[in-house]
C-alpha cells in the first residue's frame, strides 16, 4: 500500500511538471511540416445522447490527438435545444466548434460561423477531396460555405442491409406468440399488441405496455409528426409529403393522413394500450422502458434508440428484442421507410468566431478526412475491432470484435459514440476505395455476423436474408430530404413552421389523451388554428426549391 502511495504521489508531482513546464509540452508535425504545441479545443452538439468526454479519454480520440496534436472538450445538449441556442447566441459565448443538429438556421443567422472556403482552399486537400463534388450545394446565399455536412457520399452508393432509419418496432415475442403472421397495416399491429397484452397482462409485476412515444422530448416530437407520412407510403421529407407525380409539396399537419394516425393513437390510448408517460418522460427514462421487456410497440428511427437495442442484444434475451416492420394504412400502399440517396446541407459541424485557432481545426478536420482515419472512426483498429479476409473484405472475426461495435460501454470507451458521426466524415452509405462498406452497419460480412439465433430464425420464418428486404426499396427523389431546405431566420416561412409545430406539440398530445368522444371537436379547432397561418407561403416556397432541386439547383 505504501509503494502504491509513493507511486501516486511521484505520479502527481511528474503531472503537475509537465504541466507547468511548457518546454515539456509536446510538439506534433502540421501539415506545413512545422511543429505546434498540443491543444484542447471546445466542440459543441445540439443534440443529447453523449456524456462530456475529453476526447482523448477515448481510443479514437487519443489516436487522433497523436496525429494532430489536438484534443476536445466534447460537450453534448442537456435540455431543449432551441432554449440552449438562445442563450448561445444572446451571449456569444461560443465553443470553438459546433455541431449544428437542428439549430444550423439560428446559428447562421447569429454569425456564429466563420466561413471556410480560404481555410479549406490552404489547408485542406482532403476536404476538397471528399466535400468538392458538393461545394455548390454547401454554400450558403452570400456564396461561401460555414459548415462542413455529414453526408458526403464516396465511392458507390451502397444501402444497410438493417434498417437504420425508422421503422414500426414490435417485440419479438409478439410475433412469435402467434406464430410470426405478416403484418402489414397499422390496424393489424396494434390488434396483435391489443392481443398480446391482454394475454400477458404483467412483466415481472409490472404493467405491460402496449406502445410507447418519445413525443415528451421536444426535439425528439418528430417521432409522432412523421408516422403519418410514413403510413401513407411516403419517406421522411419533414414537415411535407411531395407528390412523385406532380413533385407538389403539400403539409403533413392537419391532412387527413395526420388525422388518421392520432385518431388511432386516441382510439388505443382508449383500450389502455398507450404508455400515459409518452409525452412526461425524457430520454433516459424512454430508453430505460424500452430495455425493461414491458413494452410491445413503438415507432422511433433506430439512431434515437440504438443505445436501448445494443443493451437488449448484450442482455442476450432474443424474444424482448424488437423486430422492424414497415406498417401502412392500408394493403396495397407501398412504404418508403428506407430513404433514397440524398444530400442534407442544413445538418454539420462548423467553425465558431470566438475559436482560437481556425487553422489548426481545420488541419484536424482534414486529417480526420485521411480514408485511413475514415477507417479508424468506423470500423477501429485491424484485429481488435474488425479483422480483413484473404479478399480484403472486412468482418468481424468473433464477437469480442463485434461488440466494440455494438455494447454501447465499449462503444464509448473505444470511441465510435463520438467519433463515428457529428464530424466531417464520408456519408453512412458510401464505399471506401478497397470496397468495403465505410459503415459497418452497411458490410454484409459484418451484418450477417452479428445476426443471432433469433435474427436468423425471424428472417428464415420471413424469407428474407436481412432485416432491410422486410422494406420495399426506395424510389428516387432527387429533391430529397426536403427537411433540408434552409428557411432564413424570421422568414414568413420560417415563423409558419414554428408556430405549426407550437400548435402541433399543443394539440396532439390532447388529440390523443382526451377522450374518443372529444376528438372531432379537438380537432376542428387544431385546424381552426393552423388554418389561420401562411400555409400557402410556406408551400409555396417549398415547392419552388424542390423544382430547382430536381433541375440541379441548390
Amino acid at each position: 500500500m505504501f509503494r502504491n502511495k509513493l507511486l501516486n504521489v511521484c505520479l502527481a508531482v511528474l503531472f503537475m511538471l509537465v504541466g507547468c513546464s511548457k518546454e515539456a509540452t509536446p510538439a506534433t508535425s502540421t501539415t506545413d511540416g512545422s511543429e505546434s504545441q498540443a491543444v484542447t479545443f471546445t466542440y459543441y452538439h445540439f443534440a443529447p445522447g453523449n456524456r462530456d468526454i475529453l476526447a482523448s479519454e477515448t481510443t479514437i480520440g487519443k489516436e487522433l490527438q497523436k496525429q494532430t496534436g489536438v484534443d476536445w472538450k466534447l460537450e453534448y445538449l442537456v435540455g431543449d435545444s432551441s432554449t440552449k441556442a438562445g442563450v448561445m447566441i444572446a451571449s456569444g459565448d461560443y465553443p470553438d466548434i459546433i455541431s449544428s443538429s437542428g439549430e444550423m438556421d439560428k446559428l447562421l443567422g447569429a454569425g456564429a460561423y466563420i466561413p471556410l472556403d480560404d481555410l479549406i482552399e490552404k489547408h485542406g486537400p482532403n476536404i476538397k477531396r471528399v466535400y468538392g463534388p458538393y461545394f455548390d450545394k454547401m454554400r450558403q446565399k452570400d456564396g461561401a460555405i460555414y459548415t462542413l455536412p455529414y453526408t458526403a457520399n464516396m465511392g458507390e452508393y451502397i444501402g444497410s442491409p438493417n434498417i437504420s432509419g425508422g421503422a414500426f418496432w414490435i417485440q419479438r415475442a409478439v410475433l412469435k406468440a402467434f406464430d410470426y403472421p405478416k403484418i402489414t397495416t397499422l390496424d393489424e399491429y396494434f390488434d396483435i399488441i391489443k392481443r398480446y397484452k391482454e394475454k400477458y397482462p404483467k412483466v415481472d409485476g409490472l404493467d405491460t405496455i402496449g406502445f410507447v412515444s418519445l413525443a415528451g422530448v421536444t426535439n425528439n416530437f418528430f417521432t409522432l409528426q412523421n408516422p403519418a407520412m410514413h403510413l401513407a407510403g411516403y419517406p421522411n421529407d419533414g414537415s411535407v409529403i411531395v407528390d412523385m407525380n406532380t413533385h407538389d409539396a403539400r403539409l403533413v399537419a392537419g391532412t387527413d393522413y395526420q388525422k388518421r394516425w392520432i385518431q388511432k393513437l386516441n382510439e388505443i390510448n382508449a383500450q389502455g394500450l398507450l404508455d400515459p408517460e409518452s409525452f412526461t418522460m425524457n430520454k433516459d427514462q424512454y430508453l430505460a422502458k424500452l430495455t425493461s421487456g414491458r413494452v410491445l410497440g413503438y415507432f422511433n428511427y433506430e439512431w434515437q434508440v440504438g443505445d436501448a437495442n445494443k443493451n437488449l442484444l448484450s442482455a442476450g434475451i432474443d424474444d424482448k428484442r424488437y423486430a422492424p416492420l414497415p406498417i401502412v394504412f392500408d394493403k396495397g400502399i407501398k412504404d418508403q421507410y428506407i430513404d433514397p440517396p440524398g444530400f442534407v446541407n442544413n445538418y454539420g459541424i462548423g467553425i465558431s468566431v470566438k475559436a482560437k485557432d481556425p487553422v489548426r481545426i481545420i488541419q484536424y478536420f482534414d486529417t480526420l478526412l485521411k480514408e485511413e482515419n475514415q477507417v479508424l472512426v468506423q470500423w477501429g483498429i485491424r484485429d481488435q475491432t474488425y479483422s480483413v479476409d484473404e479478399n480484403g473484405r472486412y468482418y468481424y472475426k468473433n464477437d469480442e470484435q463485434r461488440r466494440y461495435h455494438d455494447d454501447p460501454e465499449l462503444r464509448r470507451t473505444f470511441g465510435f459514440s463520438y467519433f463515428g458521426a457529428y464530424w466531417p466524415r464520408y456519408g453512412d452509405n458510401s464505399t471506401l476505395t478497397d470496397g468495403n462498406a465505410y459503415n459497418p452497419g452497411n458490410q454484409p460480412e459484418a451484418a450477417s455476423f452479428s445476426y443471432t439465433e433469433g435474427d436468423k430464425k425471424l428472417l428464415e420464418v420471413y424469407g428474407v436474408n436481412t432485416f432491410s428486404e422486410l422494406f420495399a426499396k426506395p424510389e428516387e427523389r432527387p429533391w430529397f430530404p426536403a427537411w433540408s431546405i434552409e428557411l432564413a431566420q424570421g422568414s414568413p416561412e420560417q415563423t409558419f413552421i414554428t408556430r405549426s409545430d407550437d400548435l402541433q406539440m399543443k394539440y396532439l398530445p390532447k388529440l390523443i389523451m382526451e377522450s374518443t368522444s372529444n376528438f372531432e371537436k379537438i380537432w376542428l379547432e387544431y385546424t381552426k388554428e393552423l388554418n389561420k397561418l401562411d400555409k400557402i407561403t410556406y408551400e409555396e416556397t417549398i415547392n419552388q426549391v424542390v423544382k430547382d432541386r430536381i433541375a440541379g439547383k441548390w
